[in-house]
């Protein structure tokens, strides 16, 4: 059996989280490969699998990466699944979540080219600080942390005019809890609770992202939290292989979801190796092995 590993055509050398997984794939007799998903040469067709993982430099180029999807699963089994992929690159999926009852942080959807009076959309919110960040991004991607003070409302401007033009927004109300708590990753794989990370910042960031200096680490979960993951993924359409819920605390002490990762995810095999072993036999079912 082939299955293909997609990944990205510059990969950090220093990202090596999934090499439990690659491990869990070739001890199962897999003849795995890993083809940057534009790889024009690659041929997918000679695959009996493709499994999404580090294609993360496709948030540039959203629309490509959407197609090149539709092309891969029109030749083979793609995880997770061309609908989900489309529906879950753009950050308007947390409208739908929001309307199937999930509690969000709340939001502002910016289209794009549209202009806002930032400061009385702030005090009719409510919200003295607060955050940007395009509907289609990664890795803190063109986010913007600011006070409602003429000079944080003026940055926050000046963020809009260079991106609206090109691409929507969302603002939303910052929870600074983030610096204190973290943000906490709920990962599932088949429908299943596997295990949980808390990620934090470093002193003074809001940016959880080992590429800011942020770090990681294995945690238990609470029933609440662990009821609120699964009622979330349970209201996903479409048959997903792997989730990845994250969570954040509000002002009043509830936990919002922050994102909901079906695409590209880092899974954090580095703090559960067992979870590599979860997926590659979810994987290994599926496929009817």
């Amino acid at each position: 059996m082939r299955i293909a590993v997609a990944t990205c055509s510059k990969l950090p050398d220093w990202e090596v989280d999934d090499r439990p997984l690659h491990a869990a794939l070739r001890a199962r007799g897999v003849d795995m490969v890993r083809p940057a998903w534009d790889d024009r040469e690659f041929d997918w067709t000679a695959c009996d699998a493709c499994l999404i993982r580090t294609t993360w430099d496709y948030t540039d180029r959203r629309d490509e990466f959407v197609d090149w999807a539709r092309r891969v699963s029109d030749v083979t089994r793609l995880f997770n699944p061309y609908e989900i992929v489309r529906w879950n690159t753009c950050k308007s999926y947390m409208r739908d979540l929001e309307a199937r009852g999930v509690r969000v942080t709340p939001y502002v959807w910016l289209e794009t080219g549209s202009s806002i009076d930032l400061p009385s959309l702030l005090i009719e919110k409510g919200w003295n600080r607060a955050f940007l960040k395009p509907a289609i991004g990664a890795t803190a991607r063109e986010t913007l942390r600011f006070d409602a003070t003429a000079d944080g409302i003026e940055r926050a401007n000046q963020h809009l005019a260079r991106l609206s033009p090109n691409e929507s927004m969302i603002l939303q109300p910052y929870l600074p809890s983030v610096e204190t708590e973290g943000e906490l990753s709920i990962i599932m794989i088949d429908g299943q609770f596997s295990h949980a990370v808390r990620k934090t910042p470093v002193a003074g960031d809001y940016r959880v992202q080992d590429d800011f200096g942020g770090s990681d680490r294995p945690v238990e979960v609470s029933d609440e939290e662990l009821k609120l993951a699964c009622g979330i993924v349970d209201t996903i359409d479409g048959d997903w292989l792997y989730a990845r819920i994250d969570l954040l605390r509000d002002d009043a002490g509830q936990l919002n979801l922050g994102e909901l990762e079906l695409v590209e995810p880092s899974l954090f095999f580095r703090h559960c190796p067992a979870a590599a072993e979860r997926l590659a036999d979810a994987l290994w079912r599926r496929l009817g092995m």
